[in-house]
């Protein structure tokens, strides 16, 4: 059965305060081994104040079920690149490969467990895609090496590899989508 969800840009605080419920639930520290194996897991946890200034510069795309959000892609534009301590390291390496095309940073993507493996992860970045190429030309962010699930699934909508770097204890590849 095909699920009837919506696909749009965060209007409401109330979404915001969804997300981060999204997110909390699928920090690492808060999944098993096997869970953030099989699943994936999100390193970042954003602050209240930092998801909502990043939503007022360029809002976040999210998928809603039942007018509830049960998937976002954060929208991370580069002037926030010393917002986030972990993400500066990123911001960096971005810096080095000298783009010069607009491009906005993909800071976070998460599907709601029970929502996965149906079509939710490929239509929040078809969505980001269309709803941000009048501005950008690229969607660049970073997976941990050792999400595998994530990297399979940014690199079978098309994402590809820019360059893998150590950062904070981790290893990071930073890959790119071309809007």
């Amino acid at each position: 059965m095909k699920l009837n969800v919506t696909y749009h840009r965060v209007s409401i605080e109330e979404e915001l305060h969804q997300i981060l419920a999204i997110q909390k639930y699928n920090l690492p520290q808060n999944l098993s081994n096997s869970e953030k194996q099989k699943e994936g897991y999100v390193t970042v946890q954003h602050s209240f104040a930092v998801l909502k200034a990043m939503n007022d510069k360029c809002p976040h795309i999210i998928a809603k079920h039942n007018n509830k959000v049960i998937g976002y892609a954060l929208c991370m534009h580069p002037c926030f690149a010393n917002n986030i301590d972990i993400l500066k390291p990123m911001f960096d390496k971005i810096n080095t490969l000298g783009f010069n095309k607009p491009y906005i940073v993909m800071g976070q993507i998460c599907i709601a467990k029970n929502y996965r493996k149906q079509g939710v992860f490929r239509a929040l970045y078809n969505t980001m895609s269309q709803e941000l190429k009048s501005v950008f030309q690229k969607i660049i962010t970073k997976v941990d090496v050792k999400n595998t699930r994530s990297l399979q699934a940014h690199y079978t909508i098309g994402f590809t590899h820019l360059i893998e770097y150590h950062s904070k204890g981790q290893d990071w590849v930073l890959i790119n989508l071309n809007i």
